[in-house]
């Protein structure tokens, strides 16, 4: 198998910038677990918005136009920041409007008129979220050498995992449990609900400073007259077509990277859509214990993403992200034929100790295969890609349970799109790993 040639090694980062880039991830769980996942997107979807599954169905639909318009313009962000050399300015400005849209959350009441403003302001965050994660990943480059990009990779998604749980159970203890609430909150119009979306916005804003004051902006990208490189929204777009272009002309391997991610990422996020819903409907798991189980769930993946980052370097991010999938699939095999709720929460966790190393690896593997100047376009196709291939699973899904009305097959459609992204992914040859100096 031939082996790629990694750009050139940069120099190390001080552990303190290190650090305020992972609480970035930190903070960022106040988005996706609190507001998306776990209590805004789940109070979106209650009756409180209208009968009939009403408030599941516009939120869906939001999402889906949110995940079309990040498909078309991340790379384009991306790749205006690496022209600019502004990639602080453009995280900073992303950040802001994603906390902007969590605070706005609390405006959100439980009516049918208050629903449109709801699913925008989660859409809309989505969209600046990701287009923020872009810049974060670039960032990734740059603060760490060929030798430490796997751990640095796995303590952010570590830490990320460890935020979403301490914030769920600020807030789940605080305001969403029970009936007597921190500060004496009521739970009158929702109120609970709603300062959640407070605390969330005040937890991500916190925790997000410390990146952009610790971690200094790159060079610019050079423009053929030497100096920064400004182009025009259009010229953006063309340069784009041009790389990938390139990318099949010289470097099929960071293309075909991309596609086989896209591939078994959607597969690894299926485990946090359907576990739930496979624990209390397939495996007996009590409603009341769904809250345990995803803080569990959490806690697991983020041991699974700190030690797959340590094997990342020792062994290679391709390794990792194989064995990673070949134990999901082996995991997978075993719980189709099990039952019961010990079954579950044995076979539903070790399923998420594999998560984070593949999460974790596939964003240290891409690291390794860009540039300090072209991650920002790079990581954005990155998240293009993801979000291309997003249908998948859900489709998959869709056609299984149609066939057969039985939420069990979820299991074997997430392994064959596993399987198949393993396939594809043993196509793409390792970046070689060069000696580098470590993060002091």
């Amino acid at each position: 198998m031939t082996d790629v040639a990694l750009p050139p090694v940069a120099s190390a980062a001080p552990r303190r910038q290190v650090a305020a880039w992972a609480l970035w991830d930190w903070g960022s769980a106040a988005f996706n677990a609190v507001m998306v996942t776990f209590v805004f997107g789940t109070y979106l979807a209650s009756d409180a918005f209208g009968p009939d599954e009403r408030g599941t169905a516009w939120l869906s639909t939001a999402l889906a136009i949110a995940g079309v318009v990040i498909a078309l313009t991340a790379p384009v962000m991306g790749r205006r920041a690496d022209g600019a050399g502004r990639r602080r300015l453009w995280l900073g400005v992303m950040t802001a409007a994603v906390i902007a849209c969590t605070a706005a959350c609390f405006w959100v009441t439980p009516e049918e008129s208050s629903l449109l403003l709801g699913v925008t302001l989660i859409a809309l965050g989505t969209v600046f979220f990701e287009f923020a994660e872009v810049q974060v990943n670039a960032i990734l480059v740059h603060i760490s050498t060929p030798a430490t990009i796997g751990r640095i990779s796995g303590i952010g998604w570590g830490a990320g995992y460890l935020g979403g749980i301490l914030l769920l159970l600020i807030v789940f203890v605080g305001f969403v449990s029970g009936d007597a609430h921190w500060f004496g909150v009521t739970e009158d119009a929702a109120l609970n609900i709603r300062v959640v979306a407070l605390v969330a916005a005040a937890w991500f804003l916190v925790f997000a400073i410390p990146v952009l004051v610790a971690v200094p902006d790159p060079a610019p990208a050079p423009s053929p007259g030497g100096g920064p490189r400004r182009e025009s929204l259009a010229a953006s777009y063309r340069a784009l077509g041009s790389t990938l272009a390139r990318m099949w002309r010289e470097d099929r391997n960071t293309l075909w990277f991309l596609v086989a991610s896209a591939v078994f990422r959607d597969g690894v996020g299926a485990v946090f859509v359907y576990g739930a819903i496979l624990g209390t409907t397939v495996y007996g798991l009590a409603a009341s214990d769904v809250v345990l189980f995803a803080i569990a769930a959490n806690v697991v993946a983020a041991l699974g993403a700190f030690v797959g980052g340590q094997l990342d370097d020792a062994v290679g991010p391709r390794r990792v992200i194989l064995g990673s999938l070949a134990a999901m699939v082996l995991v997978a095999g075993a719980l189709f034929f099990a039952s019961g709720t010990l079954a579950f929460w044995v076979g539903g966790l070790a399923l998420c100790l594999f998560v984070g190393p593949v999460q974790s690896a596939s964003r240290a593997f891409l690291g390794r295969l860009t540039t300090p100047r072209t991650a920002g376009e790079v990581f954005g196709l990155y998240a293009t890609t993801g979000r291309a291939v997003g249908f998948i699973t859900p489709a998959l899904v869709t056609l299984a349970l149609a066939l057969h009305p039985d939420n069990r097959v979820v299991i074997p459609v997430i392994a064959v799109v596993l399987v198949a992204g393993g396939l594809l992914f043993a196509r793409v040859t390792e970046p070689i790993t060069r000696s580098a100096e470590s993060v002091r």
